[in-house]
Parts: structure tokens; C-alpha cells; sequence
């Protein structure tokens, strides 16, 4: 009778640890069936984030803004922003003829990822995040330098409608300062 019980205990924890139970079957199952939270987005946005800095840097503003959507919104990291594509058309193409000279974008590095589900604010979909270094001549002579980050959201148009900048705003305030 004793080993009896001893068998079968022995069986029934064989059996409990070999077995998956059905509330992690369920989770590993619908893991499989659902989409990353994210992952690697089609390289075409890295095209596009190139053909965009060329453009910029040449102070062709209007091919530039062809990449955006009409409800555009460029933020910089101190929440300032531009609201739609008029609004960034105004201060870029100012920017461009008015106070930046001569503008170079090197040293990019590209990274396209499509978000499926957001965690903390961020929108679902494809972005591309970049990171480069900025020259700039000012118009008044002063020359300003800096590591940036650009994030690029685009619409279901592969169109730019969220741009989301980081930089130092004390270099560009110092260069842009009377001599």
C-alpha cells in the first residue's frame, strides 16, 4: 500500500511538472499570434529621412516640406512647437534665408522602427529616429556645432506629421548673439 502512494505521488509530480498549465499555454499562445510591441519599420523611412536632411541643407524649403502632411507638428525638446504645415513652412523657410547661412547634417545614423503598441505617450506606427551632428554658419558670421536627435513620425501616406527635435538651444543662443 505504500508504494502504491508512493507511485502515484511520484506520478502526479511528474505529471504536474511536465505538463504546461493552461493559463501559460494561453500567454505563450497568444504571444506567438500578436505583433511585437516593436520593431524594425520598412527602410524606405530612412530614404525619405535622407532625401529630407539633403533638402534642409540646401535650403530647399519647399521640397523639404513635401515630405510632411498638411497637420504636421514639429516639437523641440524645451515644448516649444509649430503647428501644421503652413506654420512650419513660415519659421523653416525664415530660418533658412534669414539667419542660418549654411546648414550640414553628418555622421547620421538611421533607425526605422514601427511601434504596435505605445507604451508611455508615444503614437503607433512607423518612425524613424536619427542622430547626427549639426554645422551651422549663422548669417552674422558665428559658427555653432551639436549632436542632435530627430524623431520622424509618419502618417498612412508615409507622410512626416510628427517631428519631435532634441539639441542644446545655449550654442545656437550664444552664435547667435552680437558679436
Amino acid at each position: 500500500m505504500r508504494n502504491l502512494l508512493l507511485i502515484t505521488v511520484f506520478s502526479m509530480l511528474l505529471f504536474a511538472c511536465t505538463n504546461e498549465k493552461p493559463a501559460e499555454k494561453k500567454v505563450q499562445e497568444a504571444a506567438a499570434t500578436s505583433p511585437p510591441q516593436y520593431e524594425f519599420a520598412d527602410p524606405k523611412y530612412v530614404e525619405i529621412g535622407k532625401q529630407a536632411f539633403e533638402a534642409l541643407s540646401k535650403g530647399n524649403v519647399d521640397q523639404w516640406l513635401g515630405f510632411f502632411a498638411d497637420n504636421a507638428v514639429y516639437q523641440w525638446n524645451n515644448f516649444d512647437s509649430l503647428a501644421g504645415k503652413a506654420a512650419i513652412d513660415e519659421f523653416w523657410r525664415k530660418r533658412r534665408t534669414e539667419v542660418v547661412n549654411n546648414l550640414v547634417f553628418s555622421g547620421h545614423i538611421f533607425l526605422p522602427m514601427k511601434v504596435n503598441k505605445p507604451q508611455a505617450g508615444e503614437q503607433a506606427g512607423n518612425w524613424l529616429l536619427t542622430w547626427c551632428v549639426v554645422d551651422v554658419t549663422y548669417h552674422n558670421g558665428n559658427k555653432m556645432a551639436q549632436f542632435m536627435h530627430i524623431d520622424y513620425h509618419f502618417d498612412a501616406n508615409d507622410k512626416i506629421d510628427r517631428v519631435l527635435q532634441f539639441l542644446d538651444n545655449e550654442p545656437i543662443n550664444k552664435a547667435l548673439a552680437a558679436n
